[in-house]
């Protein structure tokens, strides 16, 4: 198992810059790709960014690519994710998952409880 608890969320204003946390716990990330999804007010669950095992390869949904930046510390079993120029339309609930295959919104293996990020425009 693996306990994903996410952190840095807030009220921010449009413009402003936020860095989300993904603690994890139980077992070592370095085994699991990793990725952040969103879910706006009565939305779906939806793709944000996902970063391979070694950190070396990086994917983003087109709304956030050269905004967002992913990334993780697999020695600190941390993922972070950098949110630039944050716009209204980010406000959502942020939450990281692990898979050992490939984090998908629909199904992946573990997941945190989600961090509340609102952008006022």
């Amino acid at each position: 198992q693996v306990q994903l608890v996410e952190s840095g969320g807030g009220l921010v204003q449009a413009g402003d810059s936020l860095r989300l946390s993904c603690a994890a716990s139980g077992r070592t990330i370095s085994n699991y790709d990793m990725g952040w999804f969103r879910q706006a007010p009565g939305k779906g669950r939806t793709f944000v960014a996902r970063i391979s095992r070694s950190g070396n390869s990086a994917y983003y949904d087109n709304s956030v690519r050269g905004r967002f930046t992913i990334s993780r510390d697999n020695a600190k079993n941390t993922l972070f994710l950098q949110m630039n120029y944050l716009k209204a339309d980010d406000t959502a609930v942020y939450f990281c998952a692990a898979d050992p295959l490939v984090v998908k919104a629909t199904d992946s293996a573990f997941w945190g409880k989600g961090t509340q990020v609102t952008v006022s425009s």
